[in-house]
Order: structure tokens, then C-alpha cells, then sequence
């Protein structure tokens, strides 16, 4: 299911590339530990390509199609290691992740840019069971520079503000309408 993000235009699209130019720069790109060596190497271009013209979804494809997860990864159950299958949902889970959260970055970008104070968080997915805390947030709003700050610091973990508040939360941001 597509993400419906409301501010996903190409000045937005364009702040996204550029938020991977910067990860990319910095060498702090987010990649997952159940990518295939060429699964690592592809992210980037896929990135891309789902930023200039794709969505979460064409993201998603685009990764399972290219085969960059493994098939096994370890897990631990108290101290015993043991060999557990990837779950099938990997790239759709990574590719609605980052999708939203360089998302996210391109919004409070535009938003410090054009001086508005404040980004609204809005439920863009639906889900069976919405977890209460996310519940919770709808409606809230986030100052885009510390937002901002909490997504370039935190990549692939959980955020200092909660947002976005986990994988598959379904929850976003936009600007305020009036």
C-alpha cells in the first residue's frame, strides 16, 4: 500500500535526493544488516530512483526484485544463537521506512525554509491494529529543526521524538493546512 503523503511534490522530492547526497557524503547511510553485499551496493541507486520518481511502494518492488537480502539471518533466544528466515516483508518494511523518513527530512527542510514553525503528524497508511502511542501522536506538532536533527542522528533506529514511531506505524507528517 502507497504511502499518502500529502507534500510529496518535486521541490520535496528534490530536498529527498539531497538528503541522500548528504548521508552519502557523511558516509552515514542507513543500511540494513539483512542486505546482501549487492543488496548494500544497490541501495543507494534504488534510493534514488524511488526519490526522483517512485513511492514507498516501487521502493519496496524495486528491492525484493533485486534479490539485496539474505534468505538467513541470527537471532538470539537467551544465549543460544540460532539461524532464523528473513521475514518475506523485509523490503517492504525497509522501503516504507526510509521512504518516510527522508520524507520526513525533505518536509522539514521546506518547512525551515519557507519559516513555518510547525509539521503535523498524520496517520498515511492504514493499519489492523494501530498501537495506542501512535494513536496518541495524530494531530501532534513537531518543530522541523529538531525533527530534523533527530532523523540525520537516528537512521534505521527508533527517534528521540517518536516520529516516525517504529516500522509500519503508518504515521508521517505534513504541513499544516490553514
Amino acid at each position: 500500500m502507497v504511502l499518502r503523503l500529502d507534500d510529496l511534490d518535486n521541490r520535496t522530492r528534490d530536498l529527498m535526493v539531497g538528503e541522500l547526497g548528504f548521508d552519502l557524503n557523511e558516509q552515514t547511510l542507513y543500511l540494513s544488516t539483512r542486505f546482501t553485499p549487492g543488496g548494500a551496493e544497490a541501495c543507494p541507486e534504488l534510493l534514488r530512483e524511488a526519490f526522483q520518481s517512485g513511492d514507498d511502494e516501487s521502493l519496496s518492488r524495486a528491492l525484493q526484485a533485486e534479490g539485496t537480502f539474505v534468505e538467513y539471518e541470527q537471532a538470539h533466544r537467551g544465549t543460544t544463537v540460532y539461524s532464523k528466515r528473513v521475514p518475506s516483508d523485509a523490503g517492504q518494511t525497509f522501503g516504507q521506512g526510509e521512504f518516510n523518513r527522508f520524507y520526513l527530512r525533505a518536509l522539514c527542510l521546506r518547512a525551515i525554509a519557507d519559516g513555518i514553525e510547525w509539521l503535523e503528524v498524520i496517520r498515511v497508511k492504514e493499519v489492523a491494529a494501530p498501537r495506542p502511542e501512535s494513536t496518541a501522536m495524530i494531530g501532534a506538532l513537531v518543530d522541523p529543526r529538531r525533527l530534523l536533527e533527530d532523523l540525520r542522528s537516528h537512521k534505521g533506529v527508533d527517534t528521540a521524538l517518536g516520529l516516525p514511531p517504529g516500522p509500519n506505524s503508518g504515521l508521517s507528517a505534513r504541513i499544516p493546512r490553514s
